[in-house]
């Protein structure tokens, strides 16, 4: 027979058992995080994810008082990184930089992907950057139009650099060939940076990659932005027309960058990186450097989240599938 729990309620019972670890989700709330937590991004340093998962680490390690190590494991367009945190302890110290390649894109575009959308359990979003057409200075072209018809005129011998098979940037140039009818080569890298690297230095005309990556080489002309793929003109290059200005109906490409945890963490460490990742973003330094990227903070809930995902992979699977894009 138990003693001295005569009359106790349930809210008591649970407060006592919390404290001998029978109430997992109030033991978790209180502790974590205990120890070090790994972030990885699953793409290369110097890329615009670093740039941004960089940020928001530094920020959330100060506001947690604890280390938060970050962990660059790219390849196969982001979905090596991620293959590695969908089959983590799902405790809450390992944590994904989620992205449009690997948690949306490549669950139609590789073949024998080791993970699915429910091994993860999203957090929030960060920001939607996105993407922007450039091209080296010395080229005659001064826009989108002046640039596809070229394409037509000369199918397949135009080039352009972007992200590996199945990255936004190459998705993005693949549905405008499809919409507007005009043939151009893909000169895939594996960082994105390198590429913007090449067409600065002229080796290739043509390069499409994610927002913050290009803004600055843009602004000290060393490239020139032909159109952004967001519905709306950017302010930090409000003289850049969106593709539907530029005479594409309809057309609209953000990226996004989010956290991700794997599948099975428990719900309250989901909700408090939740809580705590909107408090990093509504800082000040955070929310100005975002919005200095081009991407301003763009918080949800974790419900909204998920659906904003699941979304995504319907849309890109179509796109893919529209294209003929064979599988990686």
């Amino acid at each position: 027979m138990m003693r001295g729990v005569v009359g106790v309620t349930r809210g008591s019972m649970c407060a006592i058992a919390a404290a001998v670890s029978m109430c997992p989700a109030a033991s978790w709330s209180q502790n974590y995080p205990a120890k070090l937590v790994r972030y990885v991004i699953p793409f290369p340093a110097g890329t615009g994810n670093d740039m941004v998962g960089r940020l928001i680490t530094e920020h959330l390690s100060r506001l947690w008082g604890q280390q938060i190590i970050v962990d660059n494991r790219g390849g196969a367009s982001g979905s090596i990184g991620a293959a590695f945190v969908a089959k983590a302890p799902p405790d809450g110290y390992t944590l994904l930089h989620c992205n449009i390649a690997p948690n949306a894109i490549s669950l139609s575009m590789i073949a024998n992907l080791p993970y699915g959308h429910k091994d993860f359990a999203p957090i929030t979003r960060i920001g939607m950057p996105p993407n922007v057409i450039v091209v080296h200075p010395s080229t005659p072209f001064k826009s989108i139009k002046g640039l596809i018809d070229y394409a037509k005129a000369n199918p397949g011998k135009l080039s352009y650099a972007a992200g590996t098979p199945g990255t936004s940037p190459h998705l993005t140039m693949e549905l405008l060939k499809l919409r507007m009818k005009f043939d151009i080569v893909h000169v895939p890298y594996k960082n994105a940076g390198q590429g913007t690297g090449d067409v600065i230095g002229g080796q290739l005309p043509i390069n499409i990659t994610n927002f913050p990556l290009l803004v600055a080489h843009v602004k000290g002309g060393r490239l020139r932005a032909l159109a952004v793929a967001s519905a709306k003109r950017q302010d930090l290059l409000p003289d850049v027309p969106t593709m539907q200005e530029a005479g594409v109906p309809d057309f609209e490409v953000n990226s996004w960058y989010g956290v991700c945890a794997p599948a099975g963490t428990p719900v309250a460490v989901l909700d408090q990186v939740n809580a705590d990742l909107h408090k990093v973003m509504q800082t000040p330094a955070v929310a100005e450097r975002l919005t200095g990227l081009g991407m301003p903070p763009a918080p949800t809930s974790r419900d909204e989240f998920d659906k904003f995902i699941r979304a995504e992979i319907e849309r890109w699977a179509d796109v893919i599938r529209e294209a003929k894009i064979p599988k990686q």
